[in-house]
């Protein structure tokens, strides 16, 4: 198997994280030796830090400049090593590049593509692949029977970067790989990278959401949406507040609205109804403020805090505003 990891900058940043703790599950599962691929030029640190979630082998492709804003030129590389490795699953994490590569591996390798995976399983039939479909509504199975390379992606939002007792801290072998140059360049290129305003953003890809319900009223709310700008989070609300008009559709979050899987899920003055609860449940953690500390999303939640919303939040406010300004 072979994952490929993004450096940004040289460093390893929690996706790519969660992506070597995600292979180093699913080798497991499939019972098979697995290597990462990532381009040179990464930090010192990088190697120690792979080693941690027991990577056996670095495979470090060295490659003309042209390549790095090229995912056509990319997929021709990693496709060539992954043949070499004789890799029967290549795992990329489903973020821009991921999802740009996917599709280019995929018809390069000849084999199926799977994208979106919140889930994998192994049992009789094969490796059980699972995502959301239909706005993440329902949950989709497909089962892959080891026919061909599979190119895998994950969602970034629940790949965890834990570090489990069954990852043995190991010593990477490090092996360099030279990428011969282009013969012909790529059709693409990426000339910038942009990235996603949490103001703008669409809510079910936000990675940090706070979000508003009915305990939560016309002034706290006015109070919310600045802590959302000081924090640089995105904003989300329950049915009954977009009902009220204080914000679009497109804020709306539960299984009405929009079906979200953050990395943090901070519900503020929300009762939690079973449609609501339906859709933040893939959140990696969910906060929870509420005056009544007999509502359903409260057992629902990493942690919980039976308040006064509307006493809070300006004391909140003010302590971010204080932070933002330099002030201890």
């Amino acid at each position: 198997m072979l994952a490929v990891v993004e450096l940004p900058g040289g460093e390893l940043e929690e996706t790519g994280k969660g992506l070597l703790s995600e292979a180093s599950r699913l080798a497991k599962k499939l019972d098979v030796s697995w290597s990462t691929l990532c381009f040179s030029g990464f930090a010192p640190e990088v190697p120690e830090q792979f080693g941690a979630y027991g990577v056996p082998r670095m495979l470090i492709l060295a490659a003309d400049e042209a390549v790095a804003d090229s995912p056509e030129l990319q997929a021709r590389l990693i496709a060539q090593v992954a043949r070499e490795q004789g890799a029967g699953v290549v795992l990329l994490p489903h973020n821009d590049l991921g999802q740009a590569l996917a599709p280019l591996l995929t018809a390069r390798l000849d084999g199926p593509l799977f994208t979106e995976a919140v889930a994998t399983t192994r049992d009789e039939k094969g490796l059980k692949l699972m995502r959301r479909a239909l706005g993440r509504r329902v949950q989709e199975a497909w089962f892959w029977d080891g026919q061909g390379t599979l190119v895998l992606t994950a969602l970034p939002q629940i790949l965890s970067a834990a570090l489990l007792p069954s990852m043995r801290r190991t010593t990477p072998e490090q092996v360099e790989i030279s990428g011969p140059p282009p013969a012909t360049p790529g059709k693409t290129r990426i000339i910038e990278r942009i990235p996603p305003d949490p103001q703008t953003v669409d809510v079910s890809e936000a990675e940090v959401i706070f979000s508003a319900g009915l305990g939560c009223n016309e002034a706290c709310f006015a109070q919310l949406l600045e802590l959302c700008k000081l924090l640089n989070v995105s904003l989300g609300v329950t049915r009954p507040v977009y009902d009220l008009g204080w914000t679009g559709f497109e804020r709306m979050v539960g299984q009405t609205g929009k079906t979200v899987a953050p990395r943090l899920y901070v519900a503020l003055g929300i009762s939690g109804s079973m449609h609501h609860i339906g859709g933040i449940k893939d959140s990696r953690r969910i906060i929870s403020l509420n005056i009544d500390p007999k509502v359903p999303i409260f057992p629902n939640s990493d942690e919980g805090f039976v308040t006064d919303l509307n006493t809070v939040m300006p004391l909140l406010l003010e302590r971010v505003k204080a932070a933002a300004g330099g002030a201890a």
